[in-house]
């Protein structure tokens, strides 16, 4: 056939149809971007595969791992399938996008890991006892070696247990420029060892073993919840330095669409409901998982808030880095999430630190859409802003509890650091009594006061043990929970003169609302102030304090400091049981707005090992 004039000058386009091979080496990169990402895909599968152990094996300098676990297994058909493209188990249609209840779901770590990597697995399926000759041959393990393309090219029976081995060797040997792009081996295993705690954290139930080059590593032994976990990661955190508590979420009308599994005819107030301790108020247990819903005060919910918190006086990070996020099993990146969990410990930790945290969501299927991240670690979560203020309150009713529930663990390891913190120099050259307030709740407390030391600590006790508590500080905090509550502005007559003031500073005291005008050259009278502040005999020294702060919440703060009782000051048997009373009703007892520590405590059993009170009779040298 001739070619037409027209033909020839029909331009050839520059953009072609990439190759098929090469379509899936660049899907293969997006999904495993470094080991750690490699490991994080076979750690999931084996959690779909209701695994209760693993044991990982890593070679890091022939690019080389091994998943080992006890999960149900896979068959000789499924093995044959299970690197295809797009290949999976655990979805069927475009409507399970969106009830998505497993790691996995888009059939695509497998076989991005045959395109870059060699790939073989061992599986045994668990059973029933087998009948036939049919039943005897598909309950034999297998082996089966798989191609580039995610096809099996070798197939042979195997000895092995009820479970999967997933091996993975030469990672990355098609795409140099990534190994080549990777940080040093040992930032490669510190992303390695993270992927394995948050996992561990989110599924407190596993048993996890780590050998690395043929040598244990570490293990991570399982318990009921993360609290368990968390101390056997950070081994400078003991278990009484935690706090656990669980929430469940129900959704009222000002919510936009309540879960679809949430019951139409059904009330919800929209109140976040505590649950310390796993059982509803109704006596039904807390669901382990989704599938389940909870009954909490005749409503029907899967939503549910578990929370792990560092007590603020006892740890804290210089980073961020234990700010750790969950949603339905993963580990999760979400800004506006870790925002609302550092705003929730914003006056109860030391300027610059961060909170220890484990903050896990358990959310209706229905409110997630996991495909926006390749990773599955970015999601978009519907209500975002409903569940930041529900983060907000859990942390809040979390701190309110009293540190006496749990006096100091390893009293040996904390005092030193304690007490310089407590001893700290007050200067702040007050000298006003401790007053009562109405809503100082009556009744025996906790914590009866017994003495002042060094007219600095108020010496307390109570049935656990001992405890001092710094009596500048803790009325600190007392005063600054009263003062978010009654902020007040009075007038202030004949008006304080104030000199050297920058406009910046005149303009902080009025963003506080305090009424402040020019009176003459460099002279500013103010009209009005702080309620607290105005019987005070150093108010022109308050002020200026307060012109240099940042906001209204510094304001408090900074009000709070100077009104309350010096360190020094002698205080009558009433007026520390005032103090001991105020403060063990405020919200967040455990730190002063600062973040200083409050109360040091001691435990009668501390005290009995100390003084040897525990040995058996005649192994002392004395009764």
């Amino acid at each position: 056939m001739r070619q037409g004039i027209g033909d020839s000058l029909k331009p050839v386009s520059s953009i072609q149809t990439l190759p098929t091979n090469v379509v899936h080496l660049i899907a293969a990169g997006e999904v495993i971007d470094s080991p750690a990402a490699a490991l994080r895909e076979l750690i999931e599968n084996a959690i779909d595969a209701q695994a209760t152990r693993l044991t990982l094996a890593l070679w890091p300098e022939q690019w080389r791992m091994r998943v080992t676990d006890n999960g149900h297994g896979m068959s000789l058909a499924d093995l044959q399938q299970a690197a295809c493209p797009h290949s999976t188990s655990k979805i069927n249609s475009s409507d399970d996008l969106w009830h998505i209840t497993s790691l996995g779901f888009r059939g695509e770590a497998l076989h991005s890991l045959s395109q870059l990597a060699d790939v073989e697995i061992c599986s045994r399926v668990v059973s029933s006892e087998p009948s036939t000759r049919h039943d005897v041959e598909s309950e034999a393990g297998w082996r089966v070696v798989y191609n580039h393309q995610g096809h099996p090219i070798e197939s042979e029976t195997t000895a092995i247990a009820p479970g999967t081995v997933v091996t993975v060797n030469h990672l990355f040997e098609r795409w140099p420029a990534r190994r080549a792009g990777l940080p040093t081996i040992p930032q490669q295993l510190r992303a390695i060892q993270r992927v394995i705690q948050q996992m561990a954290l989110c599924h407190p139930q596993l048993t996890w073993q780590v050998e690395l080059r043929d040598r244990l590593w570490f293990q991570l032994w399982p318990g009921e919840s993360a609290q368990a976990i968390l101390p056997q990661i950070l081994r400078t955190v003991a278990p009484c330095d935690l706090r656990a508590v669980e929430f469940a979420v129900l959704w009222g009308d000002g919510d936009e669409t309540p879960p679809a599994n949430f019951p139409a005819n059904s009330p919800a107030d929209g109140k976040l409901q505590p649950n310390p301790s796993g059982v509803s108020p109704g006596g039904e247990a807390v669901a382990p998982g989704l599938s389940e819903p909870i009954q909490v005060s005749g409503k029907t919910t899967c939503d549910r808030i578990s929370l792990l918190i560092g007590l603020p006086d006892r740890c804290h990070r210089r980073r961020p880095d234990w700010v750790q996020l969950a949603l339905n099993g993963r580990p999760i990146q979400a800004a506006a999430l870790q925002q609302a969990i550092i705003t929730g410990f914003r006056r109860t930790l030391p300027r610059d630190r961060f909170p220890v945290c484990f903050l896990h969501i358990h959310a209706s299927p229905n409110q997630i859409d996991w495909n926006r991240h390749p990773a599955k670690s970015e999601i978009y979560l519907h209500h975002l802003d409903r569940w930041q203020q529900h983060i907000i309150t859990a942390i809040d009713l979390a701190l309110q509890q009293q540190p006496v529930d749990h006096l100091g663990a390893d009293p040996d390891r904390r005092a030193t650091d304690l007490l310089k913190t407590a001893e700290a120099q007050g200067g702040y050259g007050l000298n006003r009594a401790i007053q009562p307030t109405p809503e100082t709740p009556s009744g025996p407390k906790n914590l009866q006061a017994i003495a002042q030391v060094h007219q600095t600590y108020i010496l307390a006790e109570n049935d656990a043990g001992v405890c001092l508590i710094e009596q500048h500080i803790a009325h600190e905090r007392v005063l600054f929970e009263q003062l978010e509550t009654r902020w007040q502005i009075v007038p202030q007559n004949p008006p304080i003169i104030l000199t050297q003031l920058l406009p910046t500073q005149v303009e902080q005291l009025q963003r506080l609302g305090l009424d402040i005008t020019l009176f003459g050259e460099d002279l500013w009278a103010v009209r009005s102030l702080p309620e607290s502040l105005a019987q005070r005999d150093d108010r022109e020294d308050a002020l200026k304090e307060l012109s240099l702060v940042g906001d209204l919440q510094a304001a408090l703060v900074a009000t709070a400091c100077r009104t309350a009782i010096r360190n020094g000051k002698p205080l009558t048997r009433s007026e520390m049981q005032t103090l001991l009373n105020q403060w063990q009703a405020t919200r967040n007892p455990h730190t002063c707005p600062h973040g200083r520590p409050i109360c040091l405590t001691l435990k009668e059993s501390s005290l009995s090992r100390y003084f040897r009170r525990h040995w058996v009779i005649g192994k002392s040298h004395g009764i």
